[in-house]
């Protein structure tokens, strides 16, 4: 299944019809750990780059990858929670679209990264079964095995580099009680990831990957 940011608005929604009778109650001083899976979801038109190569440049499309993630929260008060989001390194693939090259030119690259994102969050019922929040934090996104790949490689290109970013991230979630200790978690992020693109060493253009990036997994409270 491919996450949208439908799909997960959908699964906030079911996860709260399963509201258990007592309370989860979050407590100031609470460790949340959370494990699952996140979607990380590249909006369309990723930016255009190449100018210097091509007189109207190529237009960049990255593709969607899924992986397991985990997250710890630290409570702060009943309401405020600290959020530190990690995951195993995702894998996207780079296509390509130049008029004055064709049109479609298909795969041109690839490349992986790490987006471990801090973010503060408000919890609007700590006493309650369903737990609704939102949050805003900053993201630091680290590219790594990034490479040239079909027309770009056919070309003669040897280096296909994004530089790391950083950016604002936005947040909303809800926590559903299981347990007294457990609890099922779902939440969607916006974040703004834009990357400087260098090939062979010289910068084109910048990669504007701004992603949805979803979440549902299971959570414990210690």
């Amino acid at each position: 299944m491919q996450f949208t940011p439908k799909v997960v608005t959908g699964c906030l929604v079911a996860m709260g019809i399963f509201a258990a009778t007592p309370a989860l109650a979050h407590e100031a001083g609470d460790w949340l750990v959370k494990a699952g899976v996140t979607g990380v979801m590249p909006k369309s038109n990723n930016g255009t780059v190449g100018k210097g190569l091509v007189p109207k440049g190529i237009d960049l499309d990255v593709s969607n990858n899924m992986q397991p993630s985990f997250s710890l929260t630290y409570m702060a008060t009943k309401n405020v929670g600290i959020e530190l989001l990690a995951a195993t390194p995702f894998s996207h693939k780079i296509y390509g679209d130049a008029t004055d090259l064709g049109g479609d030119l298909g795969k041109i690259g690839k490349t992986k990264h790490l987006p471990p994102t801090l973010s503060v969050q408000w919890h609007f019922l700590p006493d309650a079964d369903i737990q609704p929040y939102v949050g805003v934090g900053l993201n630091y996104t680290t590219f790594f095995d990034t490479k040239p790949q079909g027309a770009l490689k056919t070309l003669g290109f040897k280096k296909l580099k994004l530089e790391d970013s950083w950016g604002i991230a936005a947040q909303v979630g809800v926590d559903i009680r299981l347990s007294e200790r457990w609890f099922m978690n779902a939440d969607l992020r916006y974040i703004d990831i834009d990357s400087k693109v260098k090939l062979d060493g010289k910068r084109i253009g910048t990669a504007k990957i701004d992603p949805w990036v979803a979440t549902v997994g299971v959570g414990y409270r210690f």
